[in-house]
């Protein structure tokens, strides 16, 4: 009789624990489960009709992970908040930063992190504090104080780049001790560290220690984009997957193919590695109205868009709207598995971008590598008032149609 009752709570002891393995697992990342992470540019507020974004515009359950963009650097060495009335509660402002914690409210397993950087922000700051430990440990440590303030799921270090733009060689060791640093304290409140690192390879050998940084990191973000641009004399596709058949020298390593292969190769792993796909375009202004392929000849960035207001860039809720009034021509060349657009009447505008099929070849080729999942920048450049699409954000669904998340 013992024996039967001792045989019975073993039973039931493993039913129990099979139950609750399977119940946690739900929500634990295997390598099956896909990473989609997500940046949303803070500053979208201010833009002007149908393209102002708000916190609340954010799909909670389209990304894993979201990361709000910038916070900063301060004189003093501390994670400084780069625009207070929107992204804090006090002196009347937005509570951005509250507001987006929130959104884990209605989706419990989305991921919520701060980035700190971004392209505005350089490099010098940066490697003037990394190479000193007291200046690293005042700005880990009002990081960490920032954050569980906000309840932020983690950090995102967006340092373009660790001895590039002002930076100094010795970034390249120091840059290691920063993420080593951050990357304790923050598992220690049980945070997470991501970064957002360059595809150049021109940038890669000299910035990163790719087997000491993937120690000592969560999510790597490759940002596959901006590889081509209006600071070249000549069109082309910033953010190609393969080489065009015309790429030469140092344009053959212009392209996601080979950035992530590249990374991989150095030593980063496979399940830290996620593939940034853009959702916006870069523009140019043709120099010739029958010259309008790959390598034409540009003088000069197309001009801004009415939401982004920048020249040499547009959303593609920008593009697809100007495409919907007007007759673009859009080409799908053999050679690229992106779109490119031109418009000759509109001071022979031309544009690289991505559209639904093209971020699905990206999804699935990030399947196809193994890797973690895919990265998108931004948000708030999707179609995401359905405008064009009949229903929102139709870029970011297709890739997490894809991924299968």
């Amino acid at each position: 009789m013992k024996l039967l009752l001792l045989l019975s709570l073993v039973a039931f002891s493993l039913v129990v624990s099979d139950l609750i393995a399977s119940y946690f697992g739900a929500f634990s990342h295997t390598p099956e489960a896909k990473y989609l992470v997500c940046y949303f540019s803070s500053w979208a507020t201010y833009r002007p009709d149908a393209g102002k974004f708000t916190i609340e515009d954010n799909d909670p359950d389209l990304c894993t992970h979201l990361v709000y963009a910038f916070a900063g650097l301060g004189w003093n060495n501390e994670i400084r908040v780069l625009d207070p009335y929107n992204d804090l509660c006090e002196n009347y402002g937005k509570c951005g930063y509250n507001r987006f914690t929130n959104l884990t409210l209605q989706n419990p397993n989305l991921k919520t992190t701060l980035g700190v950087g971004g392209w505005n922000e350089g490099s010098t700051k940066y490697s003037e504090m990394a190479a000193d430990p007291a200046k690293r440990k005042t700005f880990v440590d009002s990081s960490i104080k920032l954050l569980k303030e906000h309840n932020f799921d983690g950090l995102d270090m967006d340092w373009e780049y660790p001895t590039q733009r002002g930076g100094k060689p010795e970034d390249y060791v120091n840059y290691i001790s920063l993420m080593k640093e951050l990357y304790e304290a923050l598992h220690a409140e049980g945070m997470i560290l991501t970064a957002a690192v360059s595809a150049g390879k021109a940038t890669i050998d000299p910035a990163y220690n790719i087997p000491e940084l993937s120690k000592y990191i969560d999510i790597l973000h490759l940002m596959t984009y901006d590889l081509h641009g209006s600071w070249e004399p000549y069109t082309h596709h910033h953010s190609l997957l393969y080489p065009h058949p015309e790429d030469t020298g140092d344009n053959l390593y212009l392209n996601q193919d080979f950035a992530v292969n590249y990374w991989i190769e150095k030593g980063a792993p496979k399940d830290k590695l996620v593939m940034g796909i853009p959702l916006y375009g870069r523009t140019f202004r043709l120099k010739n109205d029958q010259d309008t392929g790959i390598y034409a000849e540009a003088p000069g960035p197309g001009g801004a868009g009415p939401y982004t207001r920048e020249a040499g860039f547009m959303g593609y809720n920008e593009i697809c709207e100007f495409q919907a009034k007007e007759p673009w021509t859009v080409v799908h060349d053999p050679a690229l598995n992106e779109p490119y657009a031109y418009y000759i009447p509109n001071n022979n505008f031309w544009v690289g971008y991505e559209d639904v099929d093209s971020v699905g070849v990206k999804a699935q080729y990030t399947l196809d590598q193994g890797i973690a999942g895919a990265m998108v920048w931004s948000v708030e450049t999707d179609d995401f008032h359905g405008t064009c699409h009949g229903s929102p954000f139709p870029l970011l669904h297709k890739i997490k149609a894809t991924l299968g998340n």
